[in-house]
């Protein structure tokens, strides 16, 4: 019969466990994840980032958001810097609060200049299967840095939860293009 008093303790710890299972911290929680330039090792890189967001608490648009650009800047080091190159390496490290994520991605290649990228909204571009992926990063993350000579971008995503408004903060048509960087 002594078992109850440890059945209680047992009760009382699960409890506790669960109860901080899906509390929203505002600490800082950060993954950083080093990848061949496989796109399926890239997949894996981008789902532990979103298990995080889903675990702090971020809203669908936002986590929409950080996913398209997740998305489109791995692909970008994976295709366009490293070339494929499973001997380079995509360097990835997400810090996240509930207040919002910074991503930053770094491949080993040979860079870019961001302002030779064409604008995918001109005519000549409209039609093109390609050449939107730094346009929407830029769309939907708050701020873009392009860095060590186009090698590295850091984005920053703001929770709209944090937001206070209850609207949601994807971008509309309406915009005249991608937040400033």
């Amino acid at each position: 019969m002594g078992g109850g008093v440890n059945n209680h303790r047992n009760n009382h710890r699960a409890k506790k466990l669960r109860a901080g299972a899906g509390s929203r911290s505002n600490s800082m929680r950060t993954v950083q994840i080093t990848i061949p330039s496989d796109v399926s090792e890239g997949r894996k890189a981008k789902d532990k980032i979103l298990a995080l967001l889903d675990s702090t608490g971020y809203d669908a648009d936002s986590v929409f958001a950080i996913r398209l650009a997740l998305e489109e800047a791995i692909q970008n080091a994976i295709k366009h810097g490293n070339r494929y190159d499973t001997s380079k390496k995509v360097h990835i490290e997400a810090k996240v609060s509930s207040k919002q994520a910074e991503i930053v991605i770094e491949d080993e290649g040979g860079g870019f200049v961001r302002d030779c990228v064409p604008d995918p909204r001109n005519e000549e571009n409209l039609e093109k299967c390609s050449g939107r992926g730094v346009f929407l990063i830029e769309s939907f993350m708050n701020r873009v840095k392009w860095s060590h000579g186009g090698r590295r971008v850091r984005m920053v995503r703001k929770n709209a939860d944090n937001s206070g408004t209850g609207k949601s903060t994807l971008p509309t048509p309406q915009d005249n293009g991608p937040h400033p960087r």
